[in-house]
């Protein structure tokens, strides 16, 4: 079982690499996007640095200059190339990577072929390693839609594929969820595998609250951007305010007005805006604008959690109105796995729910995403509450 699932993930990887050109493997055109080639190298890196190396007894490191490469943030194992430099690795080459990836997966073959795995923590750190891909999976997405999405001839991801019009949702008579005040559950419940930033099961006292069943569509945010929103300066943070002036920012990303018409980048190309579908690439900023404008609010994380079972969700990662800190008793892994969370709660505000470009089995209620208030790549989108 946990070899067909290795295997699994680490075909879909490659298969989402499938339609691109070399070229396409080696862009990093800004600090916070790495090149596609990068994703492959360093989600095998981290099988063969924390499963092959310390469990494979007769393992041959493939190539010793690969830790300094594609070590991502992991400090506890010594120095790396600096993530604004990612896009000057013209070597190992996409052909020299592939090979890395064949050698790492037939030694990881062998050895989950040998029987069942008894050992906890080395089961548990595979199966990290498996939703560490998943996670990647996703970025390999937002990350090639940016590199082509800045291409001049916004070229198309999907080629053939065919295009799904998306028509407008039934909207029901009353669009707002009416949650009851109470004290709630709040963490992950089951027995399978979360992050660790989603244990620590805890009760919260919300009061009663009311949150819409769906998401902002274009057509209403277009209705905020015509009605000045981007030059208002009531409806922003003092941070989220000078990140439009200095950004000169008037629409969400991959947003451009051509001819008086607005058009949109999508992995299928430059195509126009649908109204009905919600709206992507959208910061914290602009999400708290929005909800400003519209005299409505972003929900807590922990009222996103309570009320996800019956809302509609898993097109846009929803920003929430809540900083990412540890749950009660939160505690770090020891060695370098404890560096995968942990370290980052701080100045970053969580999303819930998922993207249409999620990988499979990441869209948990208790799943919590975190980013950077001015981030905008991912295939984030807003939900209202009042």
């Amino acid at each position: 079982m946990l070899f067909a699932r290795y295997l699994a993930v680490r075909k879909r990887t490659e298969w989402i690499c499938a339609p691109l050109k070399t070229e396409d493997y080696v862009v990093q055109p800004v600090d916070f996007v790495s090149p596609p080639k990068w994703h492959l190298g360093h989600t095998t890196w981290f099988f063969e640095t924390f499963v092959a190396k310390p469990y494979i007894s007769d393992y041959k490191e493939y190539d010793p200059n690969y830790n300094f490469v594609f070590n991502s943030y992991y400090e506890t194992l010594g120095a790396r190339v600096i993530r604004t430099d990612r896009g000057n690795l013209s070597r190992p080459s996409v052909e020299d990577i592939y090979t890395y990836r064949k050698y790492v997966d037939e030694a990881m073959a062998s050895f989950l072929n040998q029987g069942v795995i008894t050992d906890h923590d080395l089961r548990a750190t595979i199966i990290l390693g498996l939703n560490h891909e998943e996670q990647h999976q996703e970025l390999l997405f937002t990350d090639l839609k940016y590199i082509l999405g800045h291409n001049p001839l916004f070229p198309s991801y999907y080629q053939d594929r065919e295009k799904v019009e998306i028509k407008q949702p039934a909207i029901p008579l009353d669009p707002f969820l009416t949650i009851g005040e109470g004290i709630y559950k709040i963490g992950y419940k089951d027995k399978g595998f979360s992050f660790d930033n989603e244990l620590g099961l805890h009760k919260v006292f919300l009061g009663e609250y009311s949150i819409n069943r769906n998401l902002v569509t274009n057509g209403e945010y277009l209705e905020f951007i015509q009605d000045g929103g981007y030059q208002n300066f009531r409806h922003w943070h003092a941070e989220g305010w000078d990140w439009v002036n200095t950004h000169k920012t008037k629409a969400p990303l991959y947003w451009h007005l051509i001819d008086g018409k607005w058009f949109n980048y999508t992995l299928d190309g430059l195509i126009e805006i649908n109204e009905h579908e919600p709206v992507n690439h959208v910061n914290y900023y602009e999400a708290h604008a929005y909800a400003e404008w519209k005299g409505q609010r972003l929900p807590t994380e922990f009222e996103w959690e309570v009320a996800a079972p019956d809302l509609s969700f898993g097109k846009r990662w929803e920003w929430t109105e809540s900083a990412y800190l540890p749950y009660p008793g939160f505690q770090r892994a020891e060695g370098a796995i404890g560096e995968y969370n942990g370290k980052f709660m701080i100045n970053q505000m969580v999303l819930r729910g998922s993207s249409e470009v999620t990988s499979p089995e990441h869209s948990r209620i208790t799943y919590r995403n975190f980013f950077n208030a001015h981030l905008n790549w991912q295939y984030t989108g807003i939900r209202l509450a009042i």
